[in-house]
């Protein structure tokens, strides 16, 4: 041991607690942690301040990558050249940062994960925005501090005029905690900012409304509200993302597009995660996947196969890979030095307060600056007033030092003044420069008295930073990228939807959409429109439903299942757009299909679910009736509405409200009617009871009625295309032509069936305002107006609807007239029970 040294002994406990202390806060505090004013960490910092002093403005050509990482690791930041280089790399990317603070010029990686190219390569300077967040640093706003050599001053804090750590948030690991903050639209926050500045007991759920939900820069869909409002409540919580995605055909097939991905996702190994699924049997129906992105954007294909359901694939693309993430939000940052746990409020607060510093310090400097330029011009007014004794007086004196003494004793100048006067230069003793000087000390003596007026006035103060603020948004302000589905996950969002009026329509093909209301309304009455003809192989409008945004839409499927939607959720559409299939819409199985819709008021509403009843009817002549109320607790994969037996379906499914009549008929032409309260409520397991007795072999319900207008007329048509109409209760002595009986009986005959016309195929209960459309096996379809089938006898024939050669009929069904004729809105009720609402016939054509 050396001379004058000695051994201390100490517990290597403590030492080693002491030190891992002081580790663990210098990379809290200067290391992983940003600063709650703006937003940066120390790198961050050091990178745009390294810029700023090498002068790569926006304005100023690019500079070397090597060059910028040079300047800031020789100067403030004396670590691996690699971590200050990926740090300006991913301040220019535009997948990275929501509002980029660096311009790269080069290869700065992509959203596949590949890597920049080596800084000797690429180029940068700064962006506009960087540079509002720099502004007035040369005005003692901030506090600097020596470097790590102290040979140079860096500062603490940028003074920013950017609420960068909204806008872009931050993600670091310090020791024993972690910081992860989603970035925000620029024009939300400066909205909630200035909100905020207005009214400082504003609160969260008050913030909210300005900023809606974080911003991500890949955009996506922000899936269910609940965990954004916790994050910006409590500083913690959890934002599910969903990649933005739309079914298309591609070469005849139906395929998944992806065109924006969750925020951080590696798009490349997605894809090769995704293909790993497919070929593990893992995920299901998707045949190829291609990624068509190109400098325009995105564009992920999932190509499927022929009898895959877009929606289901869709679905589980969303549970298994990456197309659905989600983002913990864990708002830690840095307030005076210590980590501290913000919401949004808190974050807001700050950076008013970091505002409200820099423009009191810069104030206070402009202040000082004109009060010595002020204090100068007197000086030189003076001179100038007295210009002849003044050179007369410099002229007779032996030096500098020696004028400046005579100045001060004959004039009462100070040190500072005499010396201006002395260093004045010849030409400003013309006429203009005098008047210039006076004019100058007019303007600064204004200059002064604002810098006084904005020192003693908080309000004046917080107007400057609202000012500056809507100045930034300006400039760099955009559009939310970032889609918000508040029906996501949990939240109601009843209070996020407006309950405005829709039409539903669904075609005979199964295509649905909803339209608003108001889109009928802008035509006029008697307008021609666009006339939809019924010609061979083409769709048209089945059902018509009109209803609000808040009811339910209740799909019943052959199996006996029930699916619900919400009237928000069905895709909306133009009255001329086809809509979108049905299959694609609900988590159906690929050989079950729909045959029954019923649209319900709000199912949450005790007394109108318990007064309702759905009834149903299977082609093996069972009729089942189960209270609406239990229906009212709704499931995304369905719930069974009746258990079908072996070798049967539903047929239809009817909403009533206890007081209806039914109706079924069979193949062989007969028909049963009775009250509905003869069918005991059941529940959602039953199989239901006897409706009608079928005698043959082979023989099958075809249709139920659901009757509440006795006016209505019942309409038969038969397979080889004789049809007519029949009244229930005859209009002049108002007998029952269909007498009402117990259910289950063999029923009454409701057509002659003969060779000639064939088997039954068709009830519907009509009026003379509606119209029919018959489709053929061979894909013939033709339209014709009920009022023209003459009423007749229960057992007759009836007469020839439609001329067949060697074809049958496949389907009947009653047509929604012409959108374009629902013009008179008023005249329709709001769906109240769930019964299709018919418009009133309009100058509508007849077309066979």
């Amino acid at each position: 041991m050396a001379e004058g040294e000695k051994l201390i002994p100490i517990n290597i406990e403590d030492e080693m607690k002491s030190a891992y202390i002081d580790y663990s806060m210098s990379v809290i505090v200067s290391r992983a942690l940003p600063d709650v004013r703006d937003g940066l960490k120390p790198v961050h910092r050091r990178v745009l301040f390294g810029m700023h002093e090498l002068g790569v403005r926006s304005n100023s050509s690019y500079k070397k990558s090597a060059r910028i990482v040079g300047e800031v690791l020789g100067k403030y930041h004396p670590h691996g050249d690699t971590s200050v280089y990926d740090t300006m790399v991913r301040m220019a990317q535009d997948w990275s940062l929501r509002y980029m603070l660096v311009d790269g010029q080069g290869n700065f990686g992509s959203i596949d994960g590949d890597s920049p190219a080596a800084m000797r390569y690429t180029e940068a300077r700064m962006r506009k925005i960087s540079e509002d967040m720099l502004a007035d640093i040369d005005k003692d706003t901030v506090d600097h501090q020596l470097n790590f050599d102290d040979t140079l001053k860096e500062p603490k804090v940028l003074p920013t005029r950017v609420p960068n750590l909204l806008i872009n948030g931050a993600s670091g690991i310090a020791v024993g905690m972690a910081t992860n903050m989603p970035p925000h639209n620029l024009s939300e926050v400066v909205a909630g900012t200035v909100a905020y500045i207005d009214n400082h007991d504003i609160t969260v759920d008050e913030l909210i409304e300005h900023v809606k939900a974080p911003d991500f820069p890949t955009g996506g869909i922000i899936y269910g509200y609940d965990g954004v409002r916790e994050a910006f409540k409590t500083g913690r919580g959890r934002v599910v993302m969903r990649a933005k995605a739309h079914i298309e055909e591609v070469n005849g097939r139906e395929a998944i597009v992806v065109t924006e991905i969750p925020y951080q996702v590696n798009k490349a190994d997605m894809i090769k995660k995704t293909a790993d699924l497919v070929n593990d049997k893992k995920i299901e129906g998707i045949s190829n996947i291609r990624d068509e992105s190109d400098r325009k954007g995105m564009r992920v294909v999932y190509i499927l196969k022929r009898d895959a359901i877009p929606n289901i694939v869709l679905n589980m693309l969303y549970k298994y890979t990456a197309l659905q993430s989600s983002f913990s939000v864990n708002n830690i940052a840095l307030v005076n030095g210590r980590p501290e746990m913000l919401n949004l409020k808190d974050m807001i607060r700050h950076f008013v307060d970091h505002r409200h510093e820099v423009v009191v310090r810069r104030t206070e400097y402009e202040l000082k600056k004109a009060e010595e330029r002020a204090h100068i011009l007197e000086g030189l007014i003076i001179a100038s007033d007295n210009i002849d004794e003044v050179i007369a007086l410099i002229r007779a004196s032996s030096n500098a030092d020696e004028a400046r003494n005579k100045l001060i004793e004959r004039f009462k100048l100070t040190e500072i003044q005499a010396k201006a006067i002395v260093e004045m230069r010849l030409r400003q003793l013309t006429g203009l420069e005098q008047d210039k000087l006076r004019q100058e000390y007019d303007d600064i003596m204004k200059f002064i008295e604002d810098c006084k007026d904005i020192l003693a006035r908080k309000e004046r103060r917080m107007q400057i930073i609202k000012d500056e603020l809507l100045e930034v948004e300006q400039k760099y302000g955009d559009e939310r990228r970032s889609q918000i589905e508040y029906a996501g996950g949990d939240l109601s969002i009843e209070d996020m939807i407006p309950d405005e009026q829709v039409v539903l329509t669904i075609s005979h093909a199964g295509y649905i959409k909803r339209t608003p209301l108001t889109e009928y309304k802008t035509q006029n009455r008697g307008g021609v429109g666009q006339k939809g003809s019924a010609t061979r192989n083409e769709d048209f409008l089945e059902h018509l439903f009109i209803g609000t945004n808040h009811q339910y839409m209740l799909f019943f499927t052959q199996k006996g299942k029930c699916f619900w939607m919400r009237v928000y959720e069905i895709p909306e559409g133009s009255k001329t757009s086809k809509g979108r299939a049905i299959q694609n819409l609900i988590n159906i199985e690929p050989d079950d299909k729909v045959k029954a819709f019923i649209c319900t008021k709000d199912l949450k509403d005790e007394e109108y679910i318990n007064s309702h009843y759905v009834i149903m009817a299977t082609k093996k002549g069972v009729v089942k009736k189960t209270s609406l109320e239990q229906y009212s607790r709704p499931r995304t994969n369905g719930i069974n509405a009746i258990t079908i037996r072996e070798d049967d379906e539903l047929l239809e499914a009817k909403l009533t409200t206890g007081n209806s009549q039914i109706m079924l008929a069979v193949h062989s032409g007969k028909a049963i009617r009775f009250e509905e309260s003869k069918i005991r409520p059941m529940g959602r397991n039953a199989s239901g009871v006897r409706g009608i007795t079928i005698e043959h072999e082979g023989d099958e319900v075809i249709g139920m009625l659901s009757i509440n207008n006795l006016e209505e007329n019942v309409l038969v048509v038969s397979e080889n295309g004789y049809g007519k109409r029949t009244y229930l209760d005859d209009p002049e002595d108002g007998e029952p032509v269909y007498r009402i009986t117990n259910r289950g009986g063999k029923g009454v005959k409701t057509m002659s069936i003969t060779e000639k016309t064939g088997n039954l195929v068709a009830i519907k209960s009509v009026s003379d305002n509606d119209d029919l459309m018959i489709i053929t096996k061979k894909g013939v379809a033709i339209r014709l107006a009920v009022e023209d089938l003459r009423v007749m006898g229960r057992a007759t024939q009836g007469v020839r609807l439609i001329n067949l050669k060697n074809d049958s009929i496949a389907a009947v069904a009653k047509v929604v007239k012409n959108e374009d004729d629902i013009e008179d809105v008023n005249d329709i009720e709001v769906v109240e029970n769930g019964t299709e609402i018919e418009p009133t016939k309009n100058n509508t054509e007849n077309e066979d």
